[in-house]
């Protein structure tokens, strides 16, 4: 009788560790970056704020007026029914600064972003007033303090505009423009070296020997991480030996912060990535019950932090975004960043599912016509089928407790952007 050993196929394999468990385990296991640098605010998008950003100043420095109108004393707003008219006593254009006193019964021709008169604390649309020569007529409709942007309202002098952590984004440099500041501080760039392994890989520039297949894999994760805050290391194609793997990780870890491979992370007979780092390095654990990506080694090389991915093209974008790009992130210091929502949304399809595993499918997401979320499949999910990846724009988000979905039944989905 043949006793079948442990597969990926299999719902308890041993040492199988739940996929919100490995996910908990990995940021509990990876430091962020101490070491920071001066950058121009015009090459900080998307890298991260090492120190919080104090006001110098009062956004908007002067109380200055919303509109194109008239300034004016508010005691010289109407009576309920009735009107007033007024003199325009002078006119201020935006970078103007007007000086004299205004006169009761008389009001200030201001542009917008202008700043409002000493005194003056209203400003009266010029669409809702009628003027003839040099005097306006104004009805009741007004309130006193109206149009009129004080100053610091947006930001005040001395408070904290943004915090240490935060992901910057194109406002954020413009925020940081207005306030004056060409310089900040951010984390310095993570160092990712990445590599492919494996005998059968071959490179995109030479042409296929039988049995060989092009090295996707190393492009893929190239591309998720060409970011502003990362500084990748390409390592190659690494054939398959465990002495030739060691030599070229243990280099690699001198360098790097983190290490991403892919390949060699199974039970195979030439699998030898986890044998590799089980000999001179650490392994924190290296099966997850997810489909696709059960083999994933994660452990450590020296100080620097080491994926090893399965060598399946979609199972590499999968683990790379529910298990390394988190992990990335903390290590970077990013605490607060635009996050890719999970929704609900109406499956349009029946989709099979095993019990205690999670299973993350290739989905595409749209609106009905009522508005309503909806998604399908990209059809066969393999996981050695990359086009399942490039038409998604989401993943289907089956959890360990999730049986098989009827058409009609809510599912989890995460949104690629």
């Amino acid at each position: 009788m043949i006793i079948p050993q442990a597969s990926c196929t299999d719902i308890n394999e041993p040492g199988l560790i739940p996929f919100k468990v490995a996910q908990q385990l990995i940021l509990e296991a990876v430091n962020s970056l101490e070491d920071k640098q001066k950058i121009a605010i015009e090459k900080a998008r998307s890298r991260c704020l090492a120190e919080d950003i104090i006001s110098p100043f009062n956004v908007p420095t002067h109380t200055n007026s919303a509109v194109d109108g008239y300034a004016l004393h508010s005691a010289d707003l109407p009576e309920a029914g009735e009107n007033n008219t007024l003199t325009i006593q002078a006119t201020v254009l935006a970078g103007d600064i007007y000086n004299e006193a205004c006169k009761t019964k008389h009001c200030i021709r201001i542009m917008t972003g202008a700043a409002v008169p000493a005194g003056l604390d209203t400003v009266i649309m010029q669409e809702h007033c009628e003027r003839k020569d040099n005097i306006i007529n104004i009805d009741a409709r007004h309130k006193a303090g109206q149009n009129v942007r004080q100053a610091g309202e947006d930001i005040a002098a001395g408070s904290i505009v943004l915090r240490k952590g935060k992901y910057l984004c194109p406002a954020d440099i413009g925020l940081l423009a207005s306030l004056g500041m060409t310089e900040i501080s951010v984390k310095r760039p993570l160092r990712v070296a990445i590599a492919s392994t494996g005998n059968e890989v071959c490179p995109i520039s030479q042409p296929l020997a039988a049995g060989q297949l092009y090295d996707s894999n190393r492009y893929s994760l190239l591309a998720a991480l060409d970011r502003p805050g990362i500084e990748l290391i390409n390592l190659g194609i690494i054939k398959d030996n465990q002495n030739n793997l060691l030599r070229t990780f243990n280099e690699a870890a001198d360098y790097a912060d983190v290490i991403i491979s892919s390949g060699g992370v199974s039970v195979g007979e030439a699998d030898f990535t986890k044998a590799a780092l089980s000999s001179d390095g650490q392994i924190n654990f290296w099966k997850v019950a997810v489909k696709p990506g059960r083999p994933i080694a994660f452990g450590k090389i020296k100080q620097c932090d080491f994926f090893g991915l399965p060598g399946n093209p979609v199972a590499v974008l999968v683990t790379f975004y529910q298990f390394v790009l988190p992990a990335l992130e903390k290590k970077l210091g990013i605490t607060d960043k635009p996050i890719a929502p999970i929704i609900k949304a109406v499956s349009l399809e029946d989709i099979r599912k095993r019990v205690g595993r999670t299973e993350i499918q290739r989905g595409i997401v749209s609106q009905s016509n009522s508005g309503e979320w909806q998604v399908k499949t990209t059809g066969k999910q393999g996981s050695g089928i990359l086009s399942s990846m490039s038409q998604a724009n989401a993943f289907i988000i089956l959890g360990d407790e999730q049986s098989s979905v009827k058409t009609g039944d809510y599912v989890e989905v995460q949104l690629f952007s």
